[in-house]
């Protein structure tokens, strides 16, 4: 139960209101996760549970309220239902009917956009394998009653694994397949008021594990202590890992023969999609005065006095640029309209899984908005963006 959400196989449970989601997610996880009744539209927000279901592992069950809840505060939960597709790894759509309507319809669209595998319950069936109409072809469909059926978490776990994400299967390294074993890494973590006391940040504790798995060398130095560390290794290390603030400070001292990149960067390879992150800070130099910049954050926190998101990147950004443009942010899991934006600057995505910043990012394209993240923004902005990019090799 101690993974991290953001690591979690996220399962959608999809469907009108009163056809038995809340019903089928109670009885994967065993327990009275959600709240059933015979009045439609029970579920009144997306009821999230986190659990092992083997052989998956773990995974994190969210159950919406109903789509055709048409209600003014229906409306509000639909509206936070169709938030929660971009976080969807897998989607489970329920059925109480045979005959699909608009709803499925428009549901298996924003799927099919959004490259979102999904399978079909059809529940409250007890007798005979109805024909459902209108389904796509090959869909993966599960014909049963929630209630009676006594086998109906092995088939649902069963027909999950068929469409399992081949990054969940596989998951990516963080950095330990950009160096050969038994190499030393140098990681340099600033302890300033970000960092929790007592420890480190998530993306750096995540990036050292990973070094740790792959049977590489951590030395882990404040930006205080680098010059020292590197003058103490009897051989250069085979990266330089830093964090993104900490970035001009660093490049100055580590000899340019020496791979050097940033846990942002590295997390916008994990977490999304570094090529297109890396095109979309192009559209840096393309800004105009007035032009809008969306900076956008996956959780919510107190920002601090010098935070990264709200004055470092705007700071950089009017230095860089020179123009008087209209920084706006934005935090949390839903998603703004972004077709008035001439770009998205997206935080390195810690606290959340890949699924919503690929969502995003196909938004982002389908929109035609330019999408980059932290790390590579403020390279690109102090110029050593090549530089922090030449270890990946594209």
């Amino acid at each position: 139960m101690n993974t991290l959400k953001s690591n979690r196989l996220h399962i959608g449970i999809f469907g009108k209101t009163n056809v038995g989601k809340s019903s089928l997610v109670n009885k994967i996880t065993g327990q009275e996760t959600s709240i059933v009744s015979e009045i439609a539209g029970t579920t009144t927000d997306v009821v999230e549970k986190s659990m092992e279901l083997l052989p998956i592992g773990p995974v994190t069950f969210l159950d919406t309220a109903g789509l055709d809840d048409e209600s003014v505060l229906g409306q509000k939960r639909v509206e936070k239902t169709n938030s929660v597709i971009n976080r969807t790894d897998v989607a489970v759509v329920v059925l109480d009917t045979p005959q699909i309507t608009d709803y499925e319809r428009e549901l298996i669209c924003k799927f099919d956009d959004l490259k979102i595998p999904y399978i079909f319950v059809l529940n409250k069936c007890d007798v005979g394998v109805p024909n459902i109409k209108d389904l796509p072809e090959n869909a993966e469909i599960i014909t049963t009653s929630v209630l009676l059926d006594e086998d109906i978490v092995f088939r649902v776990k069963n027909a999950l694994v068929k469409i399992l994400p081949e990054d969940f299967v596989n998951s990516p390294k963080i950095a330990g397949d950009l160096i050969p074993e038994n190499s030393t890494v140098l990681l340099i973590t600033p302890i300033d008021k970000e960092a929790p006391k007592g420890r480190l940040i998530l993306p750096q504790v995540q990036t050292i594990r990973d070094l740790l798995d792959s049977n590489c060398v951590n030395v882990v130095v404040k930006e205080t202590e680098l010059k020292v560390a590197l003058d103490n290794l009897k051989t250069p290390p085979a990266l330089v890992i830093t964090d993104s603030q900490a970035f001009k400070h660093v490049a100055e001292i580590v000899p340019e023969n020496i791979p050097l990149t940033s846990f942002s960067i590295l997390f916008a390879r994990l977490k999304g999609d570094l090529k297109v992150f890396i095109e979309g800070a192009k559209a840096i130099d393309r800004l105009s005065d007035g032009d809008k910049v969306l900076i956008l954050e996956s959780c919510t926190h107190h920002a601090i006095e010098d935070d990264i998101g709200t004055v470092k990147i705007p700071n950089l950004l009017k230095k860089k640029t020179g123009k008087n443009i209209v920084i706006e942010h934005y935090s949390g899991h839903d998603f703004p309209e972004i077709q008035n934006y001439k770009l998205i600057i997206h935080c390195g995505a810690c606290m959340t899984n890949r699924r919503e910043i690929l969502s995003r990012i196909l938004i982002a394209n389908s929109k035609n908005v330019p999408i980059t993240n932290y790390g590579i923004t403020i390279s690109y902005c102090l110029g050593i963006l090549s530089r922090a990019i030449k270890i990946f090799k594209l």
